[in-house]
């Protein structure tokens, strides 16, 4: 198990909350993000990450996204 980077489109309000619009996987295809379902402080067991855990649902499967230190990284 490990951590892939992504990159994400996200966007930004004036308390510094984040909110992830959609994410581009490594072959440069677009998901949009259908839902976020919850947001806080966590830590990824498989992938050894810490940061902010995004729950969220794309294509009808909920994944968890990770941002640390401005990098994003899905669960593998």
């Amino acid at each position: 198990m490990g951590k892939v980077h992504i990159e994400v489109v996200a966007k930004h309000d004036k308390e510094g909350r984040i909110r992830p619009l959609s994410l581009i996987w490594e072959n440069e295809r677009k998901f949009p993000i259908d839902r976020v379902l919850d947001i806080r402080q966590a830590a990824s067991l498989k992938a050894g990450l810490q940061g902010m855990r995004y729950t969220c649902r794309i294509a009808g499967k909920e994944v968890y996204l990770f941002c640390d230190e401005g990098k994003w990284f899905l669960e593998k």
